[in-house]
């Protein structure tokens, strides 16, 4: 099915019941941006953000993630950061373990499949990251654990 030239997704991977963020601040983040297409919430301190929808690893419920923009060619990736800590993120997780991941960017959405980058591409992708973001170094400094960076590639067209 296409639309306007582009490839349209008739039915979406990704459906099941909402559970929200017990973080207040992820939680009121993601909905409003999802409201607004955007429009509202739509940054962190000055730098743009988007919402991917993931499915709970343990819960199977449909979770939403405010993270940094950074998209190169139509994909996308997420820095599983958790400001440095010593352990990842909870949605790191349900993102290895789903093979689907929504990508709400503004208006437009993409369903995503993911995988966890290593290497040479790891380390391109590293410095994208950074220069939208450039507290990832600093939180990379602060904790052991090397941050995994996962690429989210959409499943239509529209991509590159």
């Amino acid at each position: 099915m296409r639309a306007g030239g582009r490839a349209v997704v008739a039915d979406m991977p990704l459906t099941g019941e909402y559970a929200p963020s017990p973080s207040d601040w992820a939680r009121e983040q993601a909905e409003k941006y999802e409201a607004t297409d955007g429009a509202e919430a739509g940054t962190l301190r000055g730098v743009p953000i988007v919402v991917y929808t993931s499915v709970g690893a343990s819960s199977g419920k449909l979770r939403k993630t405010p993270l940094m923009r950074v998209e190169h060619d139509g994909e996308y990736l997420a820095v599983a950061s958790k400001g440095g800590a010593p352990d990842h993120p909870a949605w790191y997780r349900n993102f290895l373990t789903s093979p689907f991941v929504e990508v709400q960017d503004g208006a437009q959405r993409h369903d995503c499949s993911v995988r966890e980058l290593e290497g040479d591409e790891r380390d391109v992708w590293w410095k994208r990251a950074v220069a939208v973001w450039p507290d990832y170094a600093e939180y990379q400094r602060s904790t052991d654990r090397l941050i995994p960076l996962l690429l989210l590639t959409p499943l239509d067209d529209d991509a590159a």
